[in-house]
């Protein structure tokens, strides 16, 4: 018996080239088997065939080229002494369906032989039918305007334009994924109302451009779909058009706008989404379209209502087939074809207005984005593409033996046992077993999605019940808050979808409150945070369809609204976050390597200039990514060290992307700049770094971190940058510099990526934005205060030139480790310290009610940090390794290897360190202040202010 992929021929065969010379009786006797319908082409036209494939062996593959050429040929006449013109109507219709004849035999040979793609085949046979539809569209087009002239409008300029027509492609076709006897779903749009340009004087008629457009659309049905002696081109199906059957058979673009707005429904989203225009059209008919179809598919915010949509649609078409006793559709029946189709387009139409790598078309290919952004797993992405290349082998095989549109399975034994054996199965009992568990793979994943969303585990059906059970557990003043938040005005003034929305997701909402009291008894810490986050979201009613249609991820959102109000908050100012929250992206914290795909992924699809897209997804990958680590922190306890790690990756990743990025746009206007040795720059190495100071540099970030930054170059300033817009090398960096701070720090609907620091630049606030690595390295030796060489000791070269990376790094390392006054050393730290207590430290009155200020006070993180730092600077220039780390862990770690201070003191002030951090951590997500009682840390401070004591008083 066969494996799974054995007859998918999923990989492009390397097969030899068959002619007709090389035709063998057991490659017909497989044709025989396989198709009778091509068959009998073979066996009536043996000489024709045989001439056919000798031009286009079955071993090869057929061109664009070569399709438009053989649609060409078809469609020519001898005229006159031999000249070649295009045939009449007759003649057309009866040359395309031959060439059809042919190329259907072809096809159906080489996926009977096993030596043709799903891929290609699917692709030639959209190719075939893309050029026929442009051929019968230009062919008709010549002939109406030969008889009523052009179709023109007058556009909003007062302007008289040409109007044309958007033949758009939907289904099968439109994916580019055609079956061998599939229709062809189209959708025929013009420009605007008008009428076409004819005079009587020269024989034309003048008529208006709707009637133009119908009988355009009418002779093009005619040449493809009529069926003639010879049979059909393909078969048309104008039912998906706006209003659908009985309606105009072409609709304007105005009069599709409105009924986008007014009529468009659920299902016609997942119509739409495969929606392609065949037809070459003017750039600016094809903006106008696309400004109309995308934000009808594709929504900016996550689209959870598309499952009720797939549900209705499901339910459809199940009565359908149980209507017909169609149960063995290989299409249409449980674990079929469109199920596979409604899993990948539901995940499309949710997701793709935030991605737009989603957009894509073919099924496959928006299958391997699906995995690659993680919304499929391994496991159910490889059982979906398996069971997607069986079953739409077995659809080619079925639709073979007699060339009809049909999914259904012969029940025929004949038949039956000629698929099998052409599918390369032993029996037709082998086959259904095989086919049975491709079903079940889909099955399990549809109906997951489909069905269990709806019901929450053990959630009670008493509804009612329910809501009496969440009274009692109120407290007073909740049911209070509770009771004038159904009463507000923001819930009596939403509109009734909206409404509805709110009283479909509450049942949910409850059912969750009950379970976290059952489980922690914390529902009343909850619920004042999760009915300010449902104030924040019920005018964007789509997320509470997400938590309705999520029930089971609801249930375990509530304890995280109790656990921590920072969370609960950052939920509720950016509801767009709600979504990878509630699929618990959490569970797995990407390394840097996976963050940084993750974040090329999102980018692939940015246009250049297009900054307000750049902005939102930069915005919403570090804010997503943050509150993942946050959710971790909360659930998993993760050690500080982790949590800290985790949230520098995401910052390190944002600045590379986005000087990348930054870089690319200046170059594209004013060319490359001139680096400091006379040559021009490229993008591996462009003369240019981002510094991390502070928590960045120490690679310490927490939840509400800004970034500590310093630029550097080594571009020469005064040479003019190579671009036709050329600007001074120092332009061109501060330019840089500037989009770079605008990428980081512009306040969009999704938040900024992150606050930018800029005071530790040479001479602060004062200096340039940028420097060259020279100007910075003569300020950290000749003019920088001791301070400034404190914070050079938490700082590290982030992304950017490696060359400009490495002469950073000299330079720090230089300047750290030059001999000192020890004492003057001191006094400069004592002097720096005390200032900050005064000006930052929590005050006599605090303290003597018993207040430690994590952070600031006597004992706090900043003295064990300065002593971090003192180490380095006191004693690097005789332990230069006391320079090679830029994180206080580590730093204590090499003081103590070094013989500077004993392992004990290092080992101690680590593990203060780490405590007071975690503290900090836990306060931040709880949103509480930093002053805390002093009691709990009175040991930690006091082995703090010894050790201060000890090395630096």
């Amino acid at each position: 018996m066969p494996s799974a992929n054995h007859t998918d021929h999923s990989l492009t065969p390397q097969a030899p080239s068959i002619s007709s010379s090389q035709l063998t009786t057991a490659h017909i006797e497989k044709l025989r088997i396989a198709s009778p319908f091509a068959y009998q082409i073979w066996e009536n036209k043996q000489n024709i065939c045989q001439s056919f494939l000798t031009s286009y062996p079955l071993g090869e593959g057929l061109t664009h080229q070569q399709i438009c050429d053989l649609i060409d040929d078809y469609t020519l006449d001898d005229g006159l002494e031999g000249e070649l013109k295009r045939a009449d109507e007759a003649g057309v219709m009866t040359g395309l369906r031959r060439l059809r004849e042919l190329l259907m035999l072809r096809w159906i040979w080489q996926d009977a032989l096993g030596i043709i793609s799903l891929e290609r085949l699917t692709n030639e046979l959209s190719n075939f039918a893309d050029n026929c539809i442009i051929f019968a569209k230009d062919y008709v087009w010549k002939q109406m305007v030969a008889r009523y002239g052009q179709p023109t409008f007058i556009d909003a300029k007062g302007q008289r334009q040409l109007d044309d027509m958007a033949i758009y492609a939907m289904g099968k076709l439109g994916a580019q994924e055609l079956n061998l006897s599939s229709d062809i779903d189209l959708i025929f749009v013009h420009r605007a109302r008008g009428e076409t340009d004819g005079d009587k004087t020269n024989g034309t008629k003048c008529i208006d451009n709707k009637r133009f457009m119908i009988k355009l659309g009418q002779g093009i049905i005619k040449l493809l779909d009529s069926n003639t002696a010879e049979g059909f081109v393909f078969r048309v199906d104008m039912r998906l058009r706006p209003w659908g059957e009985g309606s105009d058979l072409a609709i304007h673009i105005a009069a599709l706008e409105k009924y986008f707005a007014d009529q468009g429904r659920a299902w016609e989203r997942f119509a739409w989404l495969k929606a392609r225009i065949v037809n070459d059209i003017d750039a600016t008919f094809k903006e106008q379209l696309d400004h109309i179809t995308k934000p009808f598919v594709f929504r900016y915010y996550v689209d959870y209502s598309a499952f009720a949509a797939l549900r209705e649609m499901k339910s459809l078409i199940q009565n359908q087939v149980a209507q017909r006793e169609d149960l063995d559709n290989v299409k249409l029946g449980a674990g079929g074809i469109r199920d596979i189709e409604f899993v990948v387009q539901a995940f499309q139409l949710i997701y793709g207005g935030r991605h737009s790598q989603l957009e894509v078309k073919p099924c496959l290919q928006a299958m391997k984005v699906l995995h690659d952004f993680d919304f499929l797993d391994d496991q159910t992405y490889q059982n979906l593409e398996a069971a997607y290349r069986f079953l739409r082998r077995v659809e080619h095989g079925i639709q073979a033996i007699h060339d009809q549109q049909s999914q259904r399975l012969p029940s025929d034994p004949v038949c039956q046992k000629n698929l099998a054996t052409t599918l390369g199965f032993e029996s037709w009992d082998d086959f259904l077993k095989r086919l049975n568990e491709h079903r079940q793979n889909v099955h399990l994943p549809f109906d997951r999605m489909v069905t269990e969303r709806q019901i929450a585990t053990n959630t009670s059906v008493d509804t009612e019940n329910e809501r009496q059970s969440l009274t009692n557990i109120l407290t007073e003043e909740n049911n209070q808050k509770l009771a004038q938040f159904w009463d507000s005005k923001l819930v009596q003034n939403l509109s009734p979808e909206a409404k509805n929305r709110l009283d479909t997701a509450y049942p949910v909402l409850v059912h969750a409150l009950l379970e976290h009291e059952s489980k922690q008894g914390m529902a009343n810490v909850a619920l004042p945070r999760l009915l300010n986050l449902l104030e924040a979201i019920c005018r964007r009613s789509i997320y509470l369809v997400m938590l309705a249609e999520n029930p089971n991820a609801t249930v375990n959102l509530i304890p995280m609204l109790s656990a921590s109000p920072w969370i609960a908050g950052e939920l509720t100012r950016y509801p767009v976050l709600l979504d990878s929250f509630l699929q618990q992206r959490y569970r797995h914290l990407p390394d840097k390597e996976e963050l940084a795909d993750i974040l090329r992924q999102r980018l692939l699809r940015v246009e250049p200039n297009d900054e307000e897209t750049l902005l939102n997804v930069l915005r919403l990958f570090k804010n997503n990514q943050v509150l993942a680590v946050a959710a971790s922190d909360v659930i998993a306890e993760r050690p500080i060290m982790k949590v800290s790690d985790s949230l520098t990756y995401i910052a390190e990743v944002v600045l590379e992307f986005t000087l990348e990025r930054a870089f690319s746009e200046l170059v594209n206007r004013h060319g490359y700049p001139i680096n400091q040795q006379g040559e021009s720059v490229t993008e591996s190495h462009n003369g240019f770094a981002i510094i991390g100071y502070g928590k960045l540099g120490g690679i310490e970030m927490s939840y509400t971190s800004d970034l500590d930054l310093v630029f550097i170059h080594q571009i020469n300033e005064q040479a003019m940058t190579t671009g036709a817009r050329p600007v001074s090398g120092m332009k061109f960096t501060a330019r840089l510099a500037q989009k770079l701070m605008t990428y980081l720090n512009t306040q969009t609907r999704d938040g900024r990526a992150y606050e930018i620091d800029m005071r530790l630049r040479p001479s602060g606030n004062a200096g340039m934005m940028v420097v060259s690595s020279r100007s910075f390295e003569r300020y950290q030796l000749e003019k920088a205060w001791v301070w400034e060489h404190q914070a050079l000791v938490r700082a590290r070269a982030i992304c950017g030139d490696k060359r400009v990376q490495h002469t950073f790094n000299q330079i720090r390392s230089q300047v750290l480790t030059r001999h000192c006054d020890i004492n003057e050393l001191k006094q400069k730290v004592i002097e720096m310290r005390d200032k900050m207590k005064d000006h930052l430290g929590s005050d006599q009155q605090t303290q003597q009610q018993g207040k430690f200020h994590l952070k600031q006070d006597a004992g706090g993180i900043v003295d064990i940090e300065f002593m971090a730092q003192f180490g380095v600077l006191a004693h690097a220039h005789q332990y230069p390794e006391l320079t090679q780390w830029s994180d206080n862990v580590r730093i204590f770690e090499s003081l103590a290897t070094a013989g500077v201070w004993d392992k004990a003191t290092c080992e101690g002030l680590t593990q203060a360190y780490l405590d007071l951090r975690a503290a900090i951590h836990k306060i931040a997500l709880a949103n509480e202040e930093i002053v805390v009682d002093a009691e709990p840390w009175q040991q930690t401070r006091e082995f703090v202010i010894s050790k201060w004591n000890e090395i630096v008083v």
